[in-house]
């Protein structure tokens, strides 16, 4: 039988996430013979909001296959254009067509196609979407001739809206992984038909912080309800999370899923901001 494993890394925030990728990405796929990497991108700029063509280009070279995103996708203005030009980077599926980019991109692993599926929750999210549902529903039928090894990343606030994902696809995806809150789950799993699942990813940042940002003034909005400027945190330590799946690539389901967590208290944090 022939197996592919592919590491999934959760939300990257800012210059100190940045690094800790760079830092523990090769140790990682030897240490868990990683064929492919799929990473969250879309919190990795200078201000822990958005994305620029350097940093996917620094993505990939440090070995992520494809960058996903989610609602800061459209923080940074030079990316459109990236987005237009390029399918390495994904901005969610349900994004209206006129959108530029797209939400679903296939990469070549070895002698397999791998398919990445990128979309966005409606619950409690500002964004007016399509369904994630139906979208999903859609991008499988355009899929089904090309490759039965295709990721999910769902980009949503709820833990419901995340779970109700992964069961709707359930045997017909090989994994949905939840981002976008930042903490990772202990709720990883292979749902009844074959499809690994983990609700949140979490991040790849700051651990001593408020899911990436300098604790203090949002612990201060939250006392007094002011307005407050979110900055990225970067102190040491830092904190890598996600999971690794590995999937039968005849079947395209889901063998084995786990949870990695990486924390460096001694990372090097100055760095020239991107």
């Amino acid at each position: 039988m022939s197996r592919l494993r592919v590491l999934l890394i959760g939300d990257v925030m800012g210059a100190p996430g940045r690094i800790m990728f760079q830092k523990h990405i090769d140790q990682l796929r030897t240490k868990h013979k990683i064929d492919a990497v799929i990473v969250n991108g879309e919190n990795s700029d200078a201000r822990g909001r958005g994305i620029t063509p350097r940093i996917v280009k620094f993505f990939k070279h440090n070995g992520a296959d494809v960058v996903t995103s989610g609602n800061h996708i459209w923080a940074n203005k030079e990316i459109y254009s990236y987005l237009a030009e390029n399918s390495d980077l994904l901005r969610p599926a349900n994004y209206p067509s006129a959108a530029p980019g797209v939400g679903v991109t296939i990469f070549r692993c070895k002698e397999h196609q791998i398919a990445v599926i990128n979309l966005i929750g409606r619950v409690f999210m500002k964004d007016l979407v399509d369904c994630p549902f139906r979208t999903a529903e859609s991008i499988l039928t355009y899929l089904k001739s090309k490759t039965n090894i295709i990721f999910v990343d769902m980009h949503a606030e709820t833990s419901a809206e995340k779970i109700a994902m992964g069961f709707f696809l359930d045997g017909r995806v090989s994994g949905v992984v939840g981002t976008h809150t930042h903490v990772q789950t202990a709720d990883e799993r292979i749902l009844p038909k074959g499809t690994a699942f983990i609700t949140d990813l979490g991040m790849t940042g700051p651990y001593n912080s408020m899911i990436g940002m300098k604790k203090e003034p949002i612990i201060q909005h939250f006392i007094t309800q002011m307005p407050t400027r979110f900055v990225v945190e970067e102190s040491a330590p830092v904190i890598m999370t996600g999971v690794w799946i590995e999937v039968d690539t005849s079947t395209g389901m889901a063998v084995a899923i786990e949870r990695i967590k990486v924390i460096d208290e001694e990372i090097h944090l100055e760095s020239n901001e991107q």
